[in-house]
């Protein structure tokens, strides 16, 4: 078995509890266990990165410092991350990076000089493994109470927690 390229992570839902629009760097808290799991990816070499909409910024509710303020803080809390990719834009602006989209993807991809062929995309929600498929990368679900029943249905690999969809993106390289 190979080892992902890379494995990038939704922010909002996956690695953090989402809290809609936020601009507060003390409101962000980690899911449980999701520092563990990045380590886990860190400690076998693999990069990880964060492919994020922030369409906040795009209708005014948070500035871009502010939205560097809580990245930095997301770091703060989970380490450091080889890659950011986010998208600032509404869905009204129809461009080439908000998930489900794949520019996200690709710009990570990109950035780390690997293939999105060989990332994974964790996230939450159906744009995340949507996004995925749409760039050739593997996309891993982790439902939140949020997570749609047909995104669930819809989603090729669907596991409990981040710790899980470590050792899924580990184990089993080769999709």
């Amino acid at each position: 078995m190979r080892r992902p390229a890379a494995v990038l992570f939704d922010r909002d839902g996956t690695l953090i509890h989402d809290v809609p629009y936020n601009a507060d760097p003390e409101r962000v808290t980690p899911f449980p266990g999701a520092r563990a799991a990045l380590d886990r990816l860190r400690r076998a070499g693999v990069p990880v990165g964060v492919v994020s909409n922030q369409s906040g910024v795009a209708r005014g509710l948070i500035s871009p410092a502010a939205l560097d303020a809580v990245n930095a803080r997301v770091e703060e809390l989970l380490g450091p991350f080889h890659v950011w990719a986010v998208c600032p834009h509404d869905e009204t602006d129809r461009c080439a990076c908000r998930k489900p989209a794949p520019g996200l993807v690709l710009r990570a991809a990109e950035l780390l000089g690997v293939s999105p062929r060989d990332c994974v995309v964790v996230g939450d929600i159906g744009r995340d493994v949507e996004a995925a498929r749409a760039a050739g990368a593997r996309g891993i679900l982790v439902p939140t109470p949020r997570t749609l029943p047909g995104e669930v249905a819809a989603a090729p690999e669907v596991v409990s927690d981040l710790a899980a969809a470590v050792d899924l993106a580990l184990l089993t390289g080769d999709r």
